[in-house]
């Protein structure tokens, strides 16, 4: 996926701001059960928030994003403190709820 400019980004983190992280990401840290439920809410909701548990490290948290993203195909949207929101696109574009401003449009 395409990277998202600034302004598709805010529009994406003023969305994300009444959602309650629907995936939680533990001590385990990445596994393959934690990428399909990410998998599994992105093409139910599009725009997601994840919240990094045992993860206090500013690195290590931008370290399993960076691979959450190449893995699940999405775009960080914002990153506060220990939450993240991801944004990707449905694949069907009929089913797309959200509809993300292109600049000039």
């Amino acid at each position: 996926m395409q990277p998202l400019s600034s302004f598709q980004t805010k529009y994406l983190r003023a969305l994300a701001h009444s959602l309650k992280p629907v995936v939680l990401v533990g001590q385990k840290g990445i596994s393959p059960s934690l990428l399909g439920s990410i998998r599994e809410a992105l093409n139910a909701h599009e725009l997601i928030k994840i919240k990094f548990i045992d993860f206090k490290d500013r690195r290590q948290k931008a370290e399993c994003l960076a691979e959450i993203e190449r893995c699940t195909d999405s775009c960080l949207a914002g990153r506060i403190g220990h939450t993240a929101i991801l944004y990707r696109p449905h694949p069907i574009p009929e089913k797309r709820k959200i509809l993300v401003p292109v600049k000039g449009a």
